[in-house]
This record gives C-alpha cells, structure tokens and sequence, in this order.
C-alpha cells in the first residue's frame, strides 16, 4: 500500500510560515518532504511552524529530513516550531532526545 503525504503552506505573517503535514512520512514520501520544506526555506527566510495534526506517522528517515531542515533555517537563525504532535510520534521525538533540538508546543 502506497503512502501519502499532504504538505500545505500558509504564511502567517512576516516572520513564520505554517506548514501543515498530512499522512505519513516515510521512506516512499521524504523526497517530497524534503523538496517541499528545502524549497519553502529556501524562498522563505522564516521559521517554520509545522502542524502535525493530520500527521500519522514518521520514520527515522523523515526525522532526519526534519533534522536536515532545521540546519537550514538555524542558518538564518530561525527555527522549526512542531504543534499538535500526536503521542506516537511525540514519544519518538523523546525516544530519540530531538526534543531537545526542536521547539515542541502542546
């Protein structure tokens, strides 16, 4: 069964851009993510706020997409903001101590 993934972006204002993740990320859908969100961050110099609401599932592949993207915009001294994580995958951001690398809301 294929993956899907649906990446949509608002501009909030002039300092954050909201992307919304819907689906799953994994091996078949990071060079979408990637593509996307490099894109979004290159044409953009904001932070990224991104809402996990629909987000299902992510892999270590996708983690390390978001890892990749986060280098990014840390070089504009911006950040990545993740809000509405659900608990699976919130657990796997502490399993994995990126946590305490990326700005998590409640």
């Amino acid at each position: 069964m294929a993956s899907n993934l649906i990446i949509t972006e608002k501009e909030v204002n002039d300092s954050v851009i909201i992307v919304a993740l819907s689906g799953e990320i994994d091996i078949s859908t990071i060079g979408e993510l990637k593509d996307k969100l490099y894109d979004i961050i290159t044409k953009n110099e904001k932070s990224l706020k991104l809402d996990c609401m629909n987000l299902n599932y992510i892999d270590s592949t996708g983690l390390g997409v978001l890892v990749g993207a986060l280098k990014k915009v840390k070089h504009n001294n911006k950040d990545i903001v993740l809000v509405n994580l659900k608990s699976n995958i919130k657990k796997l951001f502490l399993i994995t101590g990126l946590d305490k690398v990326f700005v998590i809301e409640e």
